[in-house]
């Protein structure tokens, strides 16, 4: 797709400028085995105060998050947390925890989240996905 095809489907209130035409350029030159629907994060702990903890709600840190306005887009999106097994289960090592962002954390983009299970202590500074979907565009 050029960028000036681009540019016609988003409507004529769309104000393409240089800097889009780069950056569509640049998001078509990446080859299409390459695409992916995440963005990493990283799992801070659960949420607490100074005695207690809530395991049922993770912090997590996205990816070039850093405020709280940044955060709207990603509340409802949902988030994977791939872990490495000993047995193998369904033909695979690979387990799935899924969860859901719930709300910004703060003021500096982290994000609460609730999982289907809690996490694990031993998910704490590991990776997680946080998928573009469910989205409304």
């Amino acid at each position: 797709m050029k960028p000036l095809i681009f540019c016609r489907e988003l409507g004529s209130g769309s104000s393409c400028t240089p800097a889009i035409y780069e950056l569509v350029e640049k998001v078509q030159s990446v080859s299409d085995d390459f695409r992916r629907l995440y963005v990493r994060g990283t799992i801070l702990g659960y949420k607490r105060s100074k005695s207690n903890q809530y395991p049922n709600t993770s912090l997590i840190q996205i990816e070039g998050v850093n405020t709280k306005e940044e955060v709207t887009w990603y509340q409802g999106k949902r988030i994977a947390y791939i872990y490495k097994a000993k047995v193998k289960r369904d033909g695979t090592h690979y387990r799935c925890i899924w969860g859901k962002v719930i709300r910004p954390h703060g003021n500096s983009g982290v994000v609460r989240a609730k999982f289907k299970s809690n996490l694990p202590p031993k998910s704490m500074g590991a990776r997680v996905r946080v998928f573009m979907y469910p989205s409304n565009i």
